[in-house]
């Protein structure tokens, strides 16, 4: 998405809004599907621990099974509802038609964006990291090729950028279909099982009410946004983007942290997984300070990669400042113990906590709205919300391994 926020900007304020709502929208439909990656992820590490092979690809097969049979559905809703979609979350003219159109063209995507999550399940659950991250490296560069090419070579606009997208992702799903092909291949159930995808589906629940708590958060803040005006909302998808890249890349430390604590609880290790608890923690935080101080550093600069709108640079300029010094060392701690606790199965606690979280914000949400108090008010709910997370997530962490 940061490529497209890179490319999109350069059309317009209104076409980078538009942008803006659509991503909200399809953040809505991969954060409501993680539970695949982080359910697979945790089983199948748990029995490749134990030394079960079938097993654990058994768990990989009906998790692609369950992906399929929710993310047609899925599809369908996006392509169909994608104008009412737009208009509840503030879209309006311009934006709303621009958001409308990508987000109709994106939906043909969506079901070879789950089979990803649940390939990435599966890379993980076997500790290998390095593949998922080559292939989806990849899927960015073309995008981001097609992206200058249909955009600007071929005068597509938006569509184009929703196209370049969606191309760039069935060609990274084809690649995970090669490559999980030989972890799966033990599996000794290949066809649906309810039985095979009910633990999934049970850890789901708790899952996809953490995703969706944290999502209202993220499409809220967009609509406040939304509702101030187009420079705003533009200057927070710019915001939003580079959070969301940066989160990617801590991520780095917190998905590995999910298979070697599975692993290890699966070996009947709890110290271990403790220790890897310390360790992760202690590395992300000093990636996020220096992400942090990096951020807050060029806060001037870097919307101007994106606009040329000087309303837009404003705005941003100011969110970035306190996306680098507020918002990225909590956060760094929050995605941390989020790794941990999902590789020990700690799904209802992350579920209820993330809902006690929402609940926090919002009557802060609801005094930005009133007093319509602008992009700093919005991002420092944000860095509220992130402080709530880190310092909660390390209570439990050192309840549930001593740490």
């Amino acid at each position: 998405m940061l490529v497209d926020t890179a490319i999109v900007g350069r059309l317009g304020t209104a076409q980078l809004g538009g942008l803006a709502l659509s991503a909200t929208v399809l953040s809505l439909v991969v954060s409501a599907c993680t539970f695949l990656t982080y359910g697979t992820t945790e089983r199948v590490a748990r029995r490749v621990g134990a030394g079960q092979a079938a097993a654990a690809a058994d768990v990989g097969v009906q998790a692609i099974w369950l992906g399929a049979i929710v993310s047609v559905p899925i599809a369908v809703a996006v392509g169909l509802g994608a104008r009412p979609l737009a208009v509840a979350l503030g879209g309006s003219d311009d934006v709303l038609g621009h958001a409308a159109t990508y987000l109709r063209i994106s939906a043909v995507a969506v079901p070879a964006v789950v089979f990803m999550l649940c390939a990435q399940g599966v890379q993980r659950g076997v500790s290998d990291y390095r593949t998922p991250m080559v292939i989806l490296l990849a899927s960015n560069a073309v995008n981001a090729v097609l992206e200058v090419v249909m955009v600007f070579g071929l005068d597509l606009g938006v569509p184009g950028s929703a196209w370049s997208t969606v191309i760039a992702q069935v060609l990274a799903a084809a690649a995970f279909v090669v490559v999980i092909r030989r972890h799966l291949r033990p599996a000794e159930h290949r066809r649906p099982s309810w039985h095979g995808m009910r633990p999934l589906v049970t850890a789901g629940r708790h899952l996809i009410l953490r995703s969706a708590s944290m999502l209202v958060v993220l499409v809220g803040a967009t609509s406040l946004a939304s509702r101030t005006d187009d420079a705003t909302l533009g200057a927070h998808q710019i915001v939003a983007s580079i959070l969301t890249f940066v989160a990617l890349a801590l991520d780095a430390l917190a998905i590995p942290a999910q298979t070697l604590v599975a692993d290890s609880l699966g070996r009947d290790d709890p110290a271990s997984a403790a220790g890897i608890n310390r360790r992760v923690v202690r590395l992300t935080v000093w990636c996020a300070a220096l992400a942090g101080a990096a951020i807050a550093a060029t806060a001037p600069l870097l919307p101007r990669a994106f606009t040329g709108d000087g309303a837009v640079i404003s705005r941003a300029s100011a969110a970035l400042a306190i996306l680098g010094l507020v918002v990225l060392l909590p956060g760094g701690i929050a995605y941390a113990t989020d790794g941990a606790l999902i590789g020990a199965g700690d799904y209802r606690f992350l579920g209820r906590a993330s809902f006690a979280y929402l609940a926090a914000l919002v009557p802060i949400g609801a005094v930005i709205l009133l007093t319509d108090a602008g992009i700093t008010a919005i991002w420092l709910a944000i860095a509220t919300w992130m402080v709530l997370r880190a310092i909660v997530n390390i209570m439990r962490a050192r309840r549930l391994f001593g740490t």
